[in-house]
């Protein structure tokens, strides 16, 4: 089997162990289970928090004392047990504690396959620029797959998305070792100092002004991603709640309609040798950036039926937002340090991006849409009109009536009925990347050479 096509089948499942939960989480957590929004936060945050040291440590680890494939088939094992146990769970704390001990193991691996990846090209003499790409678009191929696995059996709101991922976890933490061999940089280590015998060489990135801003904004970037990942598709599950939208092909497939932004993926990945090549890290980060407002403010005004156009375009930006951002950031990572440091500079852009970001992203935007854009009704009446319908629609009725309140003669409900304002959180999305992208334009100072990628 070629080294291509072994590093195409570890990306398929990398991401596949990965989409089969990320996107539909959020309908177990609410649906499901119905435990809080704010909680719902912290679950998210376990990927940052996981990737504010894991994939540095990792990364150290593999550059220093075992062999990266190996370090990548262990993780992913562990990853498998811990998903195979999270259905087990009744109590939204020990899931928290579950799913960040699953993230611990998850997370490095993201930055270990791209240094496995680009380890296994440079031996054979490949291209990066224009080798990796191909073989990454089919880890979206792969998030794809899962999604529509998960939706079309009917496994979205239920424990058997993580028995999915699980098992394909565990099939590729076997099939990890027919990888290329990536044994530790052989180095003198005579004379070294401390920082250099524990492979933090890396951290020393951060004195260069360059790297150090371009870290800074791949935080803020990062916390941009988080937030569509932990949203997207409760937000479209959320307008059956509307009479009007009840019977939309969007509400029934949603987890379909949000893999289009994977669809688009795979097209924008193929683009990226051209786009780097051409206009180099700083236009390309900008396009994804402004891709991003775009993403959030097409959700804005997106809806099942007339604003479905909307929805769409939506999900084929989206493969521009993040292509351009990660994939490119990681590859510009890769171009712009030395050999011996790379799966350690790989970890620090994933601490940066799904750790720091990650929190940031995770736990502001539950606190901040829990306090400023969740809308409270004690009247059915009130409940009614925001939701375009009569009170005494059977539906809305029955919508109240399973969330454990009471209809009085009065109208009022012996407590509150509180539904997310997704278009104010989806503008306020919008202006915070835009604030971001005009930011970077302005400081991140980058001269282009097309020879450099």
């Amino acid at each position: 089997m070629s080294i291509k096509l072994r590093l195409t089948i570890m990306s398929f499942f990398q991401f596949f162990v990965w989409g089969a939960w990320l996107i539909t989480i959020a309908n177990y957590w609410f649906g499901t289970k119905q435990w809080d929004g704010t909680q719902f936060g912290a679950i998210f945050a376990t990927m940052g928090i996981a990737s504010l040291f894991m994939p540095t440590l990792m990364g150290i680890i593999a550059d220093r004392w075992v062999n990266a494939e190996k370090l990548y088939s262990l993780m992913h094992f562990l990853y498998a047990a811990t998903l195979f146990y999270l259905p087990q769970v009744d109590d939204p704390q020990l899931f928290f504690y579950i799913m960040l001990l699953a993230m611990c193991f998850y997370m490095p691996t993201l930055a270990l396959s791209n240094s496995i990846s680009y380890t296994a090209l440079t031996t054979g003499q490949y291209d990066l620029v224009k080798a990796f790409p191909p073989i990454r678009v089919w880890g979206t191929i792969g998030f794809i797959a899962a999604m529509w696995l998960v939706n079309l059996t009917g496994s979205k709101a239920t424990g058997h998305q993580f028995h999915i991922a699980g098992a394909a976890a565990f099939g590729l933490s076997l099939f990890a070792w027919t990888l290329p061999k990536c044994p530790p940089r052989n180095v003198n280590r005579e004379n070294q100092s401390l920082i250099q015998t524990f492979g933090l060489e890396a951290f020393k990135l951060f004195a260069n002004y360059k790297m150090a801003l371009f870290f800074i904004f791949s935080m803020f970037l990062g916390g941009a991603l988080q937030l569509t990942n932990a949203y997207g598709d409760v937000f479209l599950d959320e307008f059956k709640y509307y009479p009007k939208y009840a019977d939309s092909f969007v509400i029934e497939y949603s987890t379909i309609i949000m893999s289009i932004s994977q669809v688009s993926e795979t097209l924008f990945i193929l683009a990226i040798p051209f786009f780097l090549k051409r206009f180099g890290i700083k236009k390309v980060m900008l396009l994804s950036m402004f891709a991003w407002v775009l993403r959030f403010g097409l959700f804005a005004y997106g809806d099942p039926t007339t604003g479905l156009w909307m929805i769409v375009l939506s999900c084929i930006v989206y493969g521009m937002a993040f292509d351009f951002f990660n994939i490119s950031g990681s590859l510009f990572v890769e171009t712009s340090t030395n050999a011996h440091i790379r799966s350690s500079a790989q970890g620090l852009f994933m601490m940066m991006t799904n750790g720091f970001g990650a929190v940031l992203g995770s736990l502001l935007s539950g606190w901040i849409i829990d306090k400023y854009f969740t809308l409270h009704f004690s009247n059915i009446s009130n409940l009614a009109s925001y939701l375009e319908t009569d009170s005494l629609n059977a539906s809305l009725l029955g919508f109240v009536k399973e969330r454990g309140f009471t209809v009085f003669q009065d109208g009022s409900l012996s407590g509150e009925v509180m539904l997310k304002d997704w278009h104010h959180i989806w503008l306020a999305f919008a202006g915070y990347t835009l604030v971001i992208a005009i930011l970077f334009a302005l400081f991140f100072k980058h001269k282009h050479d097309r020879k450099s990628l």
